[in-house]
């Protein structure tokens, strides 16, 4: 059976993805046809329920939970690697709320995060990620909200940390952040969803025993990345969580959920969260 996946071109994906759809594992009969789009993009494309298998915000999730059930493998969940808040001079928090803001995408968890921490920073400006760093650089924008390697290349550019929401989510909840995840349809046979689970996380323990095997095409999507920030960047977001969230990264994703209805940024719903 053939099954369309969609996930970013960024280093953890690819790296927890080299081994699947590259068949380096036995895909169990089942023909992956891969999709690349930047995290905003794909968590538009679920909304209309595009993919049948599909990389997302966790915030996106609360979006089109009614069509998409979250996989116990592929996550990225992390301590202290939350989305940053950047700017050209050295702001400080209280600046926050009467700042222009770049954004990489409303349903991104990075702006639930914002939502949650800075619930009046209503000034915002959506930018695909990759764009941010020059958006606050050239002055378009007080501040930018970034997310993936940019957190490794903003410093060489100049620019200031204001905040790490990660940091401030952790000390709100003492829990780890959940970012995003891979989510496979509900209305896929019960079967399948558990067969697709378990050959992502083999395809993520041959990425980590086989450590070389995924670096051409790591690097091929990276966007010309140096290949300490592609190193720094999968070891951020690929972790225990990614091969399978267990107990501590359920509790995660529903202290996000939680807090999110808490403060109305995401809507209230009955559905099974997890698979």
């Amino acid at each position: 059976m053939k099954l369309t996946l969609g996930f970013s071109p960024c280093p953890n994906d690819t790296f927890i993805f080299d081994a699947l759809v590259n068949k380096k594992i036995d895909t169990q009969g089942i023909d992956f046809e891969v999709v690349y789009a930047d995290v905003e993009q794909l968590n538009r494309w679920a909304m209309e329920g595009k993919l049948d298998i599909t990389k997302l915000s966790f915030h996106a999730y609360a979006y089109c939970i009614q069509n998409y059930v979250l996989l116990n493998s592929g996550s990225a969940l992390g301590n202290n690697c939350g989305p940053m808040l950047i700017a050209r001079s050295p702001l400080q928090k209280e600046d926050i709320e009467t700042s222009r803001i770049a954004i990489p995408g409303k349903m991104t968890t990075a702006n639930f995060l914002l939502g949650v921490l800075y619930p009046k920073a209503n000034n915002k400006e959506e930018k695909i990620f990759s764009g941010i760093e020059g958006a606050v650089a050239d002055g378009s924008v007080d501040m930018g909200l970034i997310i993936h390697e940019n957190r490794f290349t903003y410093q060489k550019k100049g620019l200031f940390k204001v905040t790490d929401l990660g940091e401030e989510w952790e000390t709100k909840t003492h829990s780890p952040i959940p970012l995003g995840g891979i989510f496979i349809k509900r209305a896929i046979d019960s079967d399948v969803q558990h067969k697709v689970d378990a050959l992502i996380r083999q395809s993520i323990e041959y990425a980590f025993a086989n450590p070389e095997s995924s670096r051409s095409y790591v690097k091929e999507h990276s966007q010309e990345m140096e290949d300490s920030v592609i190193e720094q960047h999968i070891n951020l977001y690929v972790n225990k969580y990614s091969i399978n969230l267990g107990e501590e990264g359920k509790q995660a994703v529903e202290t996000l959920f939680e807090i999110g209805k808490m403060n109305r940024i995401i809507p209230e719903n009955n559905l099974q969260l997890f698979m």
